[in-house]
């Protein structure tokens, strides 16, 4: 099962790349020989209200994680109310474990990113765009600024107005490094980075459609979705709903193609565009050549850390929205599964995943502060083999105290951390059984008893 035509891939290779020092960048007159920049002139042709509704209805679910749909997010905003700006916010952060796709598009096809933001800004009556991208990412950040400073010098920005005054509609579009926290890939997060301030999740509501980056309504999209955009406007509604799969029981579908970066214990690792609700396994057989030496499938984090992980009876699972539901994980997330062999212990990759949430936490609510060092003191000691059978059972009790599901903190970290930790021990209670000792119950004995 191999996608023919790639739709989002089309201009770059697939990854792995070979010698780094061969990459292939895709300047603007390329991207404009490959029919670059046509769909922004169909968009612009259209009433900004038409665009909108042609995302709303396509159902572009959110590439970032959440899989929240493009179109209606786009249809919370107001219309302008002539007061001021109205931003867009382009999440790069990518601080994901395990997530590296939209490295790809920014490495090789910035301008598909770029008109993908500028058809959204049309769309949504934008005047400011701000490309926010992880502070990891040195050679992509000059990437990105060198495909902005050309998207200007061609006019698709500035002053002017769009693709060079086609409409009286002006955009400008800078890029915004990232400090380093994987907070800021949370929306709220990274508008209060953008604005200078420690990257704190806001309390929500206001929401940022309606008070977001200064104030102001905001748009925060994923970098893969707004790329998503471009072939959607380009090939139509009814051509993309052609690739992916309808919802489940009543669920969103979930159309259309998806970068997959796969990685752990596979023959080639790599960033591969497949359709929407492929299977797991047929994603590690056919693309990435199956399981590194031979071995047997174990485990697989479903798509970033913060998703919880696969059984090994679930190596045949649907890679799309609904994966949540049928196979007790948070969500398909960023969709980059973590694949792992039958030698792997799993005891481990709890400790580290909990490690990870413990040193990211930003600190502002108690649960996730405290909770996350508490998870990790608690793996630790079971990994040195410690710890006692009900210490798993505190382990658990601690996760579903914390979080966003609960109602004891702002943003979903917290979810992240307890969803990783409780589906390992849920699916790989053996695992963690094997490095405990039996907990000892008192039993009262009675004077009688002893006579």
């Amino acid at each position: 099962m191999r996608l023919e035509k790639p739709v989002l891939t089309k201009r770059i290779p697939t990854w792995p790349w070979g010698d780094p020092k061969d990459r292939h960048i895709v300047g603007i007159d390329e991207y404009r020989k490959t029919g670059g920049y046509d769909a922004l002139k169909k968009a612009l042709a259209m009433e900004p209200a038409k665009v909108v509704e042609m995302v709303k209805g396509a159902v572009i679910r959110g590439r970032g994680g959440a899989g929240f749909p493009a179109g209606l997010k786009w249809s919370f905003l107001a219309p302008p109310d002539g007061k001021g700006p109205r931003y867009l916010a382009i999440n790069c952060d990518e601080a994901e474990p395990g997530t590296f796709k939209d490295r790809l598009l920014v490495d090789f096809d910035p301008h598909l990113v770029l008109e993908g933001i500028a058809i959204a800004c049309w769309a949504c009556q934008i005047d400011v765009a701000y490309f926010f991208i992880r502070g990891e990412y040195h050679h992509q950040a000059k990437v990105m600024e060198r495909a902005i400073r050309e998207a200007y010098d061609a006019g698709i920005f500035g002053s002017r107005g769009l693709m060079g005054g086609t409409v009286k509609h002006a955009v400008e579009c800078h890029l915004h490094r990232s400090a380093g926290a994987y907070i800021c890939g949370e929306e709220t997060g990274l508008l209060e980075a953008i604005e200078g301030k420690r990257g704190w999740p806001r309390v929500k509501p206001p929401f940022p459609a309606v008070k977001g980056l200064f104030g102001r309504p905001t748009i925060v999209n994923n970098v893969e979705t707004l790329a998503a955009v471009v072939p959607v406007v380009e090939h139509g509604v009814e051509w993309w709903t052609g690739i992916g799969v309808a919802g489940t029981a009543g669920g969103m579908p979930s159309w259309g193609t998806k970068l997959m970066g796969v990685s752990g214990h596979v023959n080639r690792p790599g960033v591969y565009e497949v359709p929407l609700g492929i299977k797991l396994s047929t994603l590690v057989n056919d693309y990435c050549g199956g399981m590194r030496g031979g071995k047997r499938f174990k485990a697989a984090i479903a798509g970033g850390v913060s998703m919880g992980v696969l059984g090994t009876d679930q190596f045949d699972a649907e890679m799309d929205f609904d994966i949540g539901r049928k196979y007790n994980v948070l969500g398909l997330g960023t969709a980059c599964p973590t694949v792992f062999d039958e030698d792997t212990d799993m005891v481990m990759v709890a400790r580290n995943i909990a490690r990870f949430f413990k040193n990211e936490s930003c600190g502002q609510c108690t649960p996730c502060r405290e909770g996350s060092g508490w998870i990790y003191k608690l793996l630790c000691r079971i990994e040195r083999g410690d710890a006692r059978t009900s210490d798993i059972d505190l382990l658990l009790e601690l996760g579903l105290s914390m979080g966003l599901t609960p109602g004891t903190t702002i943003c979903g970290l917290a979810d992240g951390n307890n969803w990783a930790i409780r589906t390992i021990v849920g699916k790989f209670r053996a695992d963690f059984e094997r490095r405990v000792k039996p907990t000892f119950v008192p039993v009262h004995i009675s004077s009688a008893s002893v006579r």
